[in-house]
């Protein structure tokens, strides 16, 4: 495979303490370091630490919501990223969920098809140094201009994180590709064809290389249970088909049971949608999300019971 990512900044270790882990990345063989924004760091000052730590890979955010920055704001950030990695720098976008956007930042989750759509129509023209004066469908901006202009061969390609068919397709039509996550290998096939050729597809992969099976489960039923929960989740697996699986898990959740609910996680599905066992098998694993259409794998490491830095490490491409 031409690309090969990493997560970062890596869970439970200070961001002043990850310059060697990030400078490692280059000589083991990841090709890239992509940040996320949830409730932890946010998703481009770990990417400007890396632009300086390993000054060869490209980085990118998968994703940063579309609802919680100011689309002048917005475009700044990216732009200033684009200066600090020249040439190295992707920007995805997102919705989000409404967990995070209206519980956590208090900002309406109103038009979320409508508002990506907006965003990266305003963003391209932006970020060519184009003045933006324009009443868009879900905001207006009136006479915006970046200050520090970007050459050309520095604008940052733009991909939109998507779940379903309609996101999928403004991704291919309207932006550089797609991102995904929470899916199977099996789930890309289905999920690529709407995104269409040609175009990047970023998925980010949760992997643990551990042949302990039991105490991978256990902790891998949390994390499921924590987003599949979630709305937009939730229909996208029903999309997929595997509501038949995940209803008994819903049906708990919904009665307020969460231990329940994490029970009803059964091990088809665990072992479906988080990657596990020997560094091998997960690189094979691996595999098969680019054989059905992944172009850039990009590794989440859930260090169950296994050392962060050794599973970095186990994990790299041979």
């Amino acid at each position: 495979m031409d690309r090969y990512g990493i997560t970062i900044p890596f869970d439970n270790v200070p961001l002043h303490e990850q310059r060697d882990w990030v400078a490692e990345l280059a000589d083991l063989g990841y090709t890239d370091a992509w940040s996320s924004e949830a409730n932890g760091a946010d998703g481009f000052l770990p990417l400007a630490l890396a632009s300086q730590w390993a000054p060869t890979l490209r980085l990118g955010t998968a994703i940063v919501p579309v609802f919680t920055r100011g689309p002048a704001l917005l475009a700044m950030t990216a732009a200033a990223m684009a200066e600090a990695a020249p040439g190295r720098f992707v920007l995805g976008v997102g919705t989000s969920s409404d967990v995070i956007v209206e519980r956590w930042n208090d900002t309406p989750f109103t038009d979320p098809y409508k508002k990506t759509r907006d965003t990266v129509r305003f963003l391209k023209s932006a970020l060519a140094g184009e003045k933006v004066d324009h009443a868009f469908e879900t905001f207006t901006v009136k006479g915006f201009k970046l200050g520090r202009p970007l050459t050309p061969e520095l604008v940052p390609p733009i991909l939109v994180a998507a779940l379903r068919p309609g996101m999928l397709r403004l991704a291919g039509r309207e932006a550089d590709g797609a991102i995904i996550n929470w899916l199977s290998a099996d789930d890309v096939a289905k999920v690529a064809p709407e995104v269409g050729p040609g175009k990047e597809i970023v998925a980010r992969i949760f992997v643990c290389p551990s042949e302990d099976s039991a105490t991978v489960r256990q902790y891998a039923r949390f994390a499921i249970a924590a987003y599949l929960n979630v709305p937009v989740y939730a229909a996208f697996h029903e999309w997929l088909g595997r509501g038949p699986a995940l209803k008994p898990m819903w049906d708990a959740w919904q009665a307020g049971d969460r231990k329940a609910a994490t029970a009803a996680i059964t091990d088809e599905v665990v072992d479906e949608l988080i990657v596990h066992g020997s560094p091998e098998a997960c690189r094979a694993h691996i595999a098969r999300y680019v054989g059905n259409g992944v172009t850039t794998p990009v590794l989440a490491i859930m260090p169950f019971g296994v050392d962060q830095r050794q599973a970095i490490r186990d994990l790299a491409p041979q």
